[in-house]
């Protein structure tokens, strides 16, 4: 934990009382060492300050919470209505408490400020009553890091149960991680059917919070294509979450796959969602004349037109199988006009469009 157990006395769990004014050395040692190790790897880390879900929903889970009462040399007890829980802890009714959550988070920013491949996410899956709390969390990093070398995104993820799409939208987050249907626009869903991004916010399309354990190959496009980062909550092999099918999620990894191939070949900073410009509705494009570039999902397969309208001179035309990550090269289109499209082999398929120099 990231707070000393010095007593006197004795917490809940027969250790030492924990001191919320002095913090364990060794859980910020590792803290950073982890982040450096992830970064020299070329992965990004979401340190995720708080827990709302284990709270709410494990049996017994305030019983070893430093903010009980019965655990801290503090005197802070953030379970203000004493009902065993300590929701509390989450929301903005007690300034000690508040002050003491600070402190911590100025702590594991004074530890990882230097290293560029953070993200922070301020709660779990909390409850809707946190939002107040979260959104003044979200201002307090961004205030803090004012000073600091370097500047990092902050998220806010779903509210569970019965959280608002809308509020994290609301938020002063950078980036978000919605739920599949709350508030969603009609005709829409996060999982089958993703709204196309508008840039307000960077959108992580999170299989945790959309299933819990879920998403299959398509997920993966779709999100993509309609402006989103997707993430997959992998199962692994089953002695944590969900069950031992390791192979039976290999679909999505190796999608997930082919989804970063393109995304590191395309000019990805300059393409946005632009569903119009393909009858499947499912196309990322860049329709710049002779820098054109378009992505396009077929979730059945079969025939495509693509509004290459904009486009200047003639496109290369690649094909991706998504069942089997290969690749077929058809012959160059024209741009300037409408083009119809018909996948070389059956079911889903992936139609990548280019500027050619041919």
């Amino acid at each position: 934990m990231p707070y000393a157990r010095t007593g006197p006395g004795n917490a809940q769990d027969g250790k030492p009382k924990y001191d919320l004014t002095k913090f364990e050395p060794q859980y910020f040692e590792r803290l950073r060492s982890r982040v450096a190790a992830a970064r020299d790897r070329g992965i990004y880390v979401s340190i995720m300050l708080f827990e709302g879900y284990g709270v709410q929903f494990y049996k017994n889970a305030w019983q070893g919470h430093p903010f009980g009462g019965a655990n801290n040399v503090n005197g802070i007890e953030a379970d203000a209505n004493g009902d065993g829980m300590g929701m509390e802890v989450h929301e903005l009714g007690n300034p000690r408490v508040t002050a003491a959550q600070e402190a911590y988070v100025r702590k594991v920013i004074d530890t990882v400020n230097d290293l560029d491949n953070v993200l922070y996410e301020i709660s779990n899956e909390n409850h809707p009553p946190s939002t107040e709390w979260q959104y003044h969390m979200i201002r307090f990093i961004h205030e803090y890091e004012k000073g600091k070398p370097r500047q990092h995104p902050v998220g806010m993820t779903f509210q569970y149960k019965g959280g608002s799409n809308q509020t994290l939208l609301d938020s002063p987050a950078e980036w978000v991680s919605p739920n599949p249907t709350a508030d969603v626009p009609k005709g829409f869903n996060y999982r089958d059917n993703p709204p196309p991004a508008d840039g307000r916010k960077v959108v992580l399309s999170d299989t945790d919070h959309l299933w819990g354990i879920g998403g299959d190959m398509a997920w993966a496009w779709k999100s993509f294509l309609r402006g989103y980062n997707p993430l997959f909550m992998d199962p692994y092999n089953g002695r944590a979450l969900g069950y031992r099918t390791d192979n039976k999620w290999d679909p999505v990894r190796l999608n997930l796959g082919y989804v970063l191939r393109y995304a590191r070949r395309m000019n990805l900073a300059a393409m946005t969602p632009q569903e119009k410009l393909a009858s499947t509705g499912y196309c990322l494009a860049n329709p710049a004349k002779e820098k054109a570039e378009y992505l396009v999902y077929l979730p059945d397969g079969g025939r495509v037109t693509v509004d290459l309208s904009a486009a200047g001179g003639m496109l290369a035309v690649e094909w991706c199988d998504p069942k089997t990550g290969n690749t077929v090269a058809a012959a160059a289109v024209a741009g300037g006009a409408t083009r119809e499209f018909s996948a070389p082999f059956p079911g889903d398929a992936v139609l990548y469009l280019a500027a050619s120099r041919e």
